[in-house]
């Protein structure tokens, strides 16, 4: 398999926790390689918008907001959360210029279970009508989350989303006394069935029990689905609590990508334990981060990828998902899921 560097569009990612806008405040972020500036107005509303002045290419993330409108730093042009200019101080009394003219690329932007998200569309002109709803964690609905912690990892997007599904790595990557404290590999059978721009790994009792899952009140039960772009969804159900795990994948550049990892939960003594539990999460993450390091070694030589039945069937859903989707939106019809619902089989 041959690496393609492009990004689907047209596409909910997610862009940052919701609490690091603050009503009047600005932020900058770059995603697939386009500059965006995020904000929240006085009123709650979050906005996001290109975040390049059309006069003089000087960052808005460089100016003032006041709430309402963004104040380039350069000139002191205006534009509402609509990117729209509203005022151009040099401008006399007497020079009549049409404002709706100079206008700023505006990207939908909501707000979600205390997330932004943003529609990357292909679409740089006028009112754009995001095709698809934006990812929830069922059963969280009106829920905000509990931690969060991001680590961006240098590689593109489809190596980070790849190693995130990947069920044969963890008795070698993550071997530690709190998770996998042995090599010994044993047979996974697991049932899967496609889901909305994605697939689902049907509930089932999980059978090795590690230290955070009996935290959680023993006789797990988990249910794990993914979808595009790459958003994760572990869901665990024990026989007092219910923690879902939302992980997902947002692409920097073509070789920098954010993995941002999530806990809603309705264990109520989950929050204070967060000091003690936050170390093991980095470490988590961090062990995948190293690997992609180690990968960016060999894939710098661009060989084929070969990849297997049932350990790496998951990864080769993935990239028919990708391709289907862009197939789908370049022909402005319907997204068929290639997936079917079938038994998978491996040792982990």
């Amino acid at each position: 398999m041959t690496e393609q560097r492009n990004f689907l569009r047209n596409i909910w990612y997610y862009a940052l926790p919701g609490r690091q806008l603050k009503p009047g405040q600005l932020f900058a972020k770059q995603l697939l390689g386009e500059p965006i500036v995020f904000g929240r107005t006085h009123a709650g509303e979050v906005f996001a918008l290109r975040d390049i002045c059309p006069h003089r290419a000087v960052p808005l993330s460089c100016g003032r907001f006041d709430g309402t409108a963004i104040e380039c730093a350069y000139h002191g042009w205006r534009f509402d959360e609509t990117g729209q200019c509203t005022l151009i101080p040099a401008l006399n009394d007497n020079q009549d210029l049409d404002l709706s003219k100079f206008q700023v690329r505006r990207y939908p932007a909501c707000e979600s279970q205390g997330n932004v998200w943003i529609y990357m569309s292909e679409q740089e002109r006028g009112e754009v009508i995001p095709k698809y709803p934006v990812p929830v964690v069922a059963g969280f609905e009106d829920a905000v989350y509990q931690s969060t912690y991001t680590m961006k990892f240098p590689c593109f997007i489809d190596h980070a989303v790849v190693g995130l599904m990947d069920p044969a790595h963890v008795p070698f990557v993550h071997r530690a006394w709190w998770w996998r404290s042995d090599a010994i590999l044993t047979a996974e059978i697991k049932a899967f069935d496609p889901s909305p721009y994605g697939f689902t790994m049907r509930r089932h009792r999980l059978e090795r029990q590690t230290f955070f899952y009996r935290l959680l009140g023993g006789d797990a039960d988990v249910e794990i689905a993914f979808q595009l772009p790459g958003v994760r969804v572990e869901q665990i159900i024990t026989n007092t609590n219910r923690v879902a795990n939302l992980t997902v994948i947002t692409p920097i550049s073509e070789t920098e990508t954010e993995v941002t990892t999530m806990f809603y939960t309705t264990i109520g003594w989950f929050k204070p334990l967060l000091p003690i539990l936050q170390p093991f999460i980095t470490t988590f993450l961090g062990q995948d981060r190293d690997m992609v390091v180690k990968q960016q070694i060999g894939l710098k030589y661009d060989p084929p990828l070969m990849l297997i039945r049932d350990a790496d069937t998951q990864a080769k859903w993935y990239y028919q998902l990708r391709s289907e989707f862009t197939k789908a939106d370049a022909e402005n019809r319907e997204f068929v899921n290639p997936v079917k619902s079938q038994i998978l089989s491996w040792r982990s």
